[in-house]
């Protein structure tokens, strides 16, 4: 009869095995997909570095200057981003989210305290949705309860703290959900977008941890609204 020493060594040594197979199968799910458009075929390339442009906008990452997180799923990977070209930073709850681009807040919600790993919560996540010039949209979704620094209407500025990353909604885990859309042909589309980071200019590799170059808005000076109402 095996003893529970024994039990435990073999517990322990079937370890390693499934760490790595679990693994595997996570990377087959974020990063292995087969293209099933041209735009996903084209951001594939972006991802891996096969394939690179100077053209489209390069937006600063959306936390914290001299901080690091990483990408725990990328562009249209088999999990939860299937038809999205979004990008999922992994991030602990409380975590301030500050914006990508100077734009305009025209949507939010941080009503919600629940979410989990099940669809039910998929309506659940607390979000903040910007404008931009361009007419661009950037979206930052799974924030905390209450965790919404900024309202409908309000102009903001790059690098300013919009609120704070949380786990509301359809999440297995606490991050951010970060994508730019565009109208197109009556809808909204999600597009891959460029970056800038400490270590380069361009498309983010998935699960690999970024660094960012974000400059904190600076609180002290007021701002172009302030200026306008006080002359």
């Amino acid at each position: 009869m095996e003893s529970l020493k024994e039990k435990e060594k073999r517990k322990l040594s079937t370890l390693p095995f499934n760490i790595v197979f679990g693994v595997f199968l996570l990377f087959c799910m974020i990063k292995c997909y087969t293209p099933r458009t041209a735009l996903q075929a084209e951001a594939r390339k972006y991802q891996s570095h096969k394939k690179f442009e100077d053209t489209s906008f390069l937006y600063d990452l959306p936390y914290e200057a001299n901080t690091c997180h990483r990408i725990i799923q990328g562009y249209f990977s088999r999990y939860t981003h299937k038809y999205k070209a979004a990008l999922d930073f992994r991030m602990k709850k409380g975590t301030p989210v500050l914006a990508v681009r100077d734009g305009i807040v025209v949507r939010t919600k941080d009503d919600s305290n629940v979410g989990g790993w099940n669809k039910k919560y998929r309506g659940d996540a607390n979000y903040i949705v910007i404008e931009h010039a361009d007419s661009t949209r950037s979206s930052y979704r799974h924030l905390m309860y209450k965790g919404v620094l900024v309202k409908v209407g309000t102009q903001v500025s790059k690098g300013e703290k919009i609120g704070y990353s949380g786990n509301t909604g359809y999440t297995f885990s606490p991050h951010l959900h970060f994508m730019i859309t565009r109208y197109e042909k009556g809808q909204w589309v999600t597009v891959p977008c460029r970056f800038k980071t400490h270590a380069q200019e361009g498309y983010l590799q998935p699960l690999k941890s970024h660094t960012s170059l974000n400059i904190k808005k600076d609180l002290s000076s007021p701002s172009r609204t302030e200026q306008i109402i006080a002359n």
